[in-house]
């Protein structure tokens, strides 16, 4: 028996972001089969399915296995039928062939892409400038290198460069050359040792820094974290396989916290219209209201696009 619930800031685990625009925008109904390529706590996906049963279920994919189980013991409460996959979302044609869907097509995406606050908030993981731990920020941290490799082994205009172009850190120079001097010394190992550079790059006291409306180092761990976890080729690779993953007049839905992201959700989209793959996409992001940016300030940067498979397409 499916247990129909309104999924509410105070039932879900978490609070997803713009979660009545995803809605609306996705719009799932009874029978369909949605993705959510980024399953996080599954709030988005607790409030999608009562809305696919009877005959519907939601499959989700996240890097993180911790998530994984929390979503699942949370979404088993929700009630419904849904399948939960261990893997990144530029995987997702394998993942729909694992879970055995007809012809690798599914009526909805969702990806809610950049980091969880479940991550940020765990020390340990190594996401938080605010918060002392390793310097790890690999969302899957099964796989791939940490970041403290990189930060001690990228050349001094490599960095910077990284700073610039991922971060929009315009005192991206001072900071290389403060990494480089810093690390010929000792390595970087922590996420305290890493903040207490920045800060001193941009003139900064520890003390001066918490108290800023945008910390001196949260445009260089976001870098960082974007190099770590191959997140923009992850977005382009979705990006790329979504018209062979939707069924026609299918809707995918991104979600990004990041204006380079955002730029290539914006291409990808406008690309696909322009030649026929998509019928329809949205002429500009949808954002948070004020209410929601008050309730849940990490929503004040989110920006949602979405772009409606063609009927006939034949990607």
């Amino acid at each position: 028996m499916v247990v129909r619930i309104d999924v509410s800031k105070r039932d879900a685990p978490h609070i997803p972001v713009m979660m009545e625009q995803v809605l609306s925008v996705l719009a799932p109904k009874a029978g369909q089969t949605i993705v959510d390529c980024t399953l996080g706590l599954g709030g988005h996906t607790g409030a999608m399915l009562p809305r696919v049963h009877p005959g519907g279920r939601l499959i989700g994919i996240d890097m993180d296995s911790s998530n994984l189980a929390l979503a699942r013991e949370y979404l088993t409460w929700v009630g419904g039928k849904f399948d939960l996959f261990h893997n990144n979302f530029a995987a997702l044609p394998t993942v729909l062939i694992q879970a055995g869907v007809e012809d690798g097509r599914v009526d909805g995406i969702l990806a809610d892409v950049g980091v969880a606050s479940t991550q940020i908030d765990d020390a340990a993981r190594g996401f938080s400038y605010r918060r002392p731990g390793p310097l790890d920020m690999r969302m899957d941290p099964t796989r791939g290198r940490p970041a403290s490799v990189l930060v001690n082994t990228m050349k001094q205009d490599e960095l910077e460069a990284a700073f610039l172009e991922l971060g929009d850190e315009t005192d991206a120079p001072q900071i290389a050359k403060l990494i480089v001097e810093r690390r010929a010394q000792k390595p970087i190992t922590t996420t305290e040792e890493l903040t207490a550079i920045v800060c001193e790059a941009r003139d900064f006291t520890l003390e001066r820094a918490l108290g800023a409306k945008l910390h001196p180092a949260a445009r260089t761990f976001q870098a960082i974290r974007l190099l770590v976890n191959r997140e923009l080729a992850n977005l382009e690779r979705l990006l790329a396989v979504l018209p062979q993953s939707l069924k026609p007049g299918g809707v995918a839905a991104i979600i990004s916290f990041h204006s380079g992201e955002d730029r290539l959700v914006k291409q990808s989209f406008r690309n696909g219209l322009n030649v026929g793959i998509y019928s329809a996409i949205s002429e500009e992001p949808l954002i948070a209201d004020e209410a929601e940016i008050k309730f849940n300030p990490r929503s004040r940067s989110a920006k949602l696009r979405w772009a409606r498979l063609a009927e006939k397409s034949d990607p």
